[in-house]
């Protein structure tokens, strides 16, 4: 379940927005002047913030500076402040959504629905390498072609990892087998062309008509590079 801190003074609104959130099935921590907020947040994973600006002793926006410097965690500010340059003066510096006061609960949750989506895109982005219908889950180590699982070994999924993270790159065979195998390379051994060869057969298996990697002559091998 995600987890979400609230740094709200208002004991009010803070028990109403945990309640809620805990009943939309989040885990909910609350804070209510937001100054242990960074030794919190190391020792506690948090997948969103909801920050009010308008607190005792250290304000809002000096608490989303902190965080911001550190932590990249969405942070959705609620406020009472409603003018325009108010709200763009805290978006640029690092609020991820605002809501002015007073707020309709379902908006909230819409709002915090939308930005966990934003994260959980951009983390599984970031986790994948892509090259056409080809993609990598870095995460789980599989691989998918046309949306078809393929049935990698272990060193087939580190050679096409290695070649799809550098798709302009030309890997010498030594480089190449060094790279996945982590051992000296000697040129009478075949063992790198049989795994090429049997990625080869695997990915022609679901995309017959396609070519995925290249044989670069006397070189070695690259991510297949459509002619222009």
């Amino acid at each position: 379940m995600d987890k979400i801190l609230i740094i709200e003074d208002d004991v009010e609104i803070n028990t109403l927005l945990t309640d809620f959130l805990k009943e939309n099935g989040y885990v909910v921590y609350s804070q209510y002047d937001g100054l242990h907020v960074l030794d919190f947040l190391h020792k506690e994973k948090i997948d969103l913030i909801i920050l009010d600006i308008m607190l005792p002793y250290r304000s809002g926006d000096i608490i989303l500076a902190d965080i911001r410097r550190q932590f990249t965690i969405p942070v959705l500010i609620i406020s009472a402040k409603e003018t325009t340059q108010n709200k763009i003066d805290l978006l640029r510096l690092g609020a991820d959504d605002y809501i002015t006061k007073p707020f309709d609960m379902e908006e909230v949750l819409a709002r915090i629905e939308s930005n966990l989506r934003r994260v959980q895109f951009e983390n599984r982005s970031a986790a994948c390498l892509q090259y056409g219908d080809l993609c990598l889950d870095l995460e789980k180590n599989t691989a998918f072609l046309k949306e078809a699982e393929l049935a990698l070994t272990a060193k087939e999924f580190a050679i096409l990892e290695l070649l799809m993270k550098y798709p302009d790159k030309v890997f010498s065979k030594s480089n190449l087998f060094q790279s996945v195998w982590n051992t000296e390379y000697f040129v009478e051994d075949n063992t790198l062309n049989v795994h090429i060869s049997n990625l080869r057969n695997k990915l022609k298996a679901v995309c017959p008509d396609k070519e995925f990697i290249d044989t670069v002559w006397g070189i070695g091998y690259r991510l297949h590079k459509a002619k222009e």
